[in-house]
């Protein structure tokens, strides 16, 4: 399995100049009661690499609580064949240590 860590510079520069859509595999539960602003959810339990979004000009980055499920993602979607690599290895926990905005 090929995987990139992307640490918070990376995933909030993606996300502020529109090249990254973070996709987040946390539980409803657990999005909705907080995201970093600007993810999607696409929660582990329910995980169907054809249901990710597919946005022309935008990397796909995994996030999680913690960089654990995220991997699992790219797993996931590696063995449906397709190029998905990058995940947010510190994900919310480390968004939210680092004081950054949050949207419920």
């Amino acid at each position: 399995m090929v995987v990139r860590d992307l640490d918070i510079e990376a995933v909030e520069a993606g996300l502020a100049d529109g090249t990254m859509l973070l996709v987040d595999v946390r539980e409803p539960h657990e999005f909705a009661a907080g995201r970093i602003p600007g993810s999607v959810s696409l929660p582990l339990s329910q995980f169907d690499p054809a249901a990710i979004p597919a946005v022309a000009g935008k990397q796909v980055v995994f996030s999680c609580a913690a960089g654990i499920r995220s991997l699992r993602a790219i797993e996931f979607a590696q063995s449906a064949g397709l190029d998905l690599d990058s995940h947010y290895r510190g994900g919310f926990k480390d968004w939210v240590m680092q004081g950054r905005p949050v949207e419920t």
